[in-house]
């Protein structure tokens, strides 16, 4: 560790980019080493700030780790959000494709480009606590959410089932996403259409098996 006396000082900003500044800091350190492995002073001497600065910012180790999975979960559902708000409107079916797409997408490019820091949300080593477990999955449980208002939608589905398997094309998604990036065997288009598919086979299974108001039993 570097002694505090040689640390190099900090450029002088402002509260809030000095804010931005840490949890870019931290955002990095808690990727590559979990949550157990990184302490305040590893944080304080990577963004060159005292811990009484760093303090000021961050009353504690887990409010600052959660305020970076605050950052990156907004990320992703700003991400789903905008791939979503790209869906045209079309028959039912078609449309409930575009919105499988669209998670499906926005998970694979979220992952491609935020690298190891989306482990943060799908990987987290603090997940015991119910409280900090809530806050890792919020940003899963609102795109599941969506997926699941389709899928009510498309196969008459209650609104615990849709949920349930909501979650479950969430987790699938995320999952590949990871492998996809971590491997860098499959390229980021032919995943979507690859997961897409797959997902999608499954929902249309659903939509053909049960038959609408006006069908015969």
């Amino acid at each position: 560790m570097t002694d505090a006396a040689h640390r190099p000082r900090a450029a002088r900003m402002t509260r809030d980019a000095r804010r931005a500044q840490v949890l870019a800091v931290a955002q990095d350190l808690f990727a590559r080493e979990g949550f157990h492995h990184v302490s305040m002073d590893d944080i304080a001497e990577q963004a060159a700030v005292s811990k009484p600065v760093l303090y000021r910012h961050f009353p504690s180790k887990l409010d600052l780790y959660l305020a970076v999975v605050d950052h990156r979960g907004e990320a992703l559902v700003a991400a789903v959000d905008e791939a979503l708000g790209a869906v045209g409107q079309a028959d039912a079916p078609a449309h409930g494709r575009a919105v499988v797409r669209a998670v499906v997408q926005a998970y694979v490019e979220f992952v491609e480009h935020a690298g190891e820091s989306s482990s943060l949300l799908f990987e987290s080593d603090v997940t015991h606590d119910d409280v900090v477990r809530a806050r890792v999955e919020r940003a899963s449980a609102d795109a599941a959410e969506v997926i699941g208002r389709a899928l009510r939608e498309l196969a008459g589905l209650s609104l615990e089932q849709a949920a349930l398997l909501g979650s479950a094309l969430v987790g699938m998604v995320r999952v590949a996403a990871t492998a996809r990036y971590r491997s860098g065997h499959v390229g980021v288009e032919e995943t979507v259409d690859l997961v897409t598919e797959l997902a999608w086979r499954g929902v249309a299974g659903l939509v053909r098996e049960r038959p609408g108001p006006a069908d015969p039993p």
